[in-house]
């Protein structure tokens, strides 16, 4: 009964063969993890279009979960970027400006692609990624971190840029607002990213991002 129970869970298995030796290890990535996991989440939920709170909810619930059914130790568990796009690309066409059904649609978005993914897996559906080639996925994602980032530019000048997926609508909207770019905003934006590279180019050792974040 025992064996059976761990195998369902697996973490009450790890638990049972848990050295006292890796508890600062694990508090130490524990922290560092928190304090990123916290803006990231808000700002997965502001690309996704959704307020703040749901950004937290989708970082540590999915957390919790994992901790008891998973069994991967590496796997990264959350919000990500570009789903975060694809939910705001989705959604967005169908909410007609209405938040509320915004959310709404959101919410019922995640839920069938939970049910679809559940189904899949038992299924085993997973080769059906071989059909995927590369230059696909590259282009993807190269065209998804471009989109990612210039929808940030109305936070970096402190200006109100309507929504776009495209990145010349981003750039023509920002250009016609260059009157009202705030300055101080630029300027600690600016600042955040030089930090951001000199750490990465003088030490890896130090989370740049942690102490921009921390800033």
């Amino acid at each position: 009964m025992l064996a059976r129970l761990r195998d369902a869970l697996p973490l009450l298995d790890q638990l049972a063969r848990y050295s006292p030796g890796s508890l600062k290890s694990d508090l130490s990535a524990g922290i560092t993890v928190g304090v990123m996991l916290i803006p990231q989440g808000m700002a997965y939920a502001l690309i996704a279009g959704l307020p703040p709170i749901y950004g937290l909810y989708a970082s540590l619930i999915p957390l919790l979960g994992y901790a008891i059914f998973g069994t991967s130790r590496q796997l990264a568990v959350g919000p990500v970027a570009i789903v975060s796009l694809l939910v705001a690309a989705s959604v967005a066409p169908m909410a007609d400006g209405d938040p509320n059904r915004y959310i709404m649609l959101t919410l019922m978005l995640t839920i069938m692609v939970g049910v679809f993914q559940l189904a899949m897996g038992l299924l085993r559906f997973g080769f059906l990624v071989n059909f995927l080639s590369h230059p696909v996925l590259s282009g993807f994602t190269s065209a998804a971190a471009l989109v990612i980032g210039f929808s940030q530019l109305k936070h970096l000048l402190g200006v109100d840029i309507e929504r776009s997926n495209y990145i010349h609508e981003i750039l023509w909207a920002a250009a016609q607002q260059w009157e009202a770019v705030h300055m101080p905003t630029v300027a600690l934006g600016i600042a955040g990213i030089v930090i951001l590279l000199l750490l990465k180019r003088s030490s890896k050792a130090i989370p740049g991002a942690l102490v921009v974040a921390r800033i």
